[in-house]
């Protein structure tokens, strides 16, 4: 196990619905280089994920979004699924949460539908980013240039497309982390 991460902490921000390996897959990366994950969402107890046609597993949350502090954290991953970035665009803490990482200068990172989350903060003008094809014309409509790649970087801006696109996007938020000049030092 890699320790290039050590010390490092992910907000995870999810509540039910986020699609399972959106939030598995990135979570186990980024654990496996050494990093700690939480779980934020808007709500205490458990969120249950997605499997791609039915629910999937429990996990327990860290604590809510209320609770949480962006400066105790050094990245921001935000899942997708269908319903988890519905959810939370709806929530003014979460939206709120969202809003402040971006202007932190920390990486975030956002794959499928996570992009509502972040169109929703009004962080996305001006940004090249990438999502589930669907959402090309609200990113498009909200300001941003999206493009079809499996994971783009701009700034502290991480995304992608769906969970075929996780090895790359795995990769890049282990670079993130790794090369922040927000983190350095």
């Amino acid at each position: 196990m890699s320790q290039e991460l050590a010390g490092r902490k992910v907000a995870i921000l999810a509540t039910d619905g986020f699609e399972q390996v959106e939030l598995t897959e990135p979570r186990k990366a980024l654990e496996e280089a050494g990093a700690h994950t939480e779980i934020i969402s808007i709500k205490d107890g458990e969120i249950r994920g997605w499997q791609f046609t039915d629910w999937g597993l429990s996990l327990p949350v860290g604590k809510t979004v209320e609770n949480a502090r962006v400066d105790a954290y050094d990245m921001l991953l935000l899942p997708g699924g269908v319903q988890n970035p519905d959810k939370l665009r709806l929530n003014p803490a979460a939206v709120a949460f969202a809003k402040e990482f971006v202007a932190s200068g920390k990486p975030v990172a956002a794959i499928c539908h996570a992009a509502w989350t972040l169109i929703e903060a009004g962080v996305v003008k001006g940004r090249t980013m990438t999502s589930w094809p669907s959402l090309q014309t609200d990113l498009r409509n909200a300001g941003a240039n999206w493009v079809d790649q499996e994971s783009v970087v701009d700034g502290n801006l991480i995304t992608s497309r769906k969970p075929d696109d996780l090895p790359a996007f795995n990769q890049r938020l282990v670079a993130a982390l790794v090369d922040s000049p927000v983190l350095a030092g």
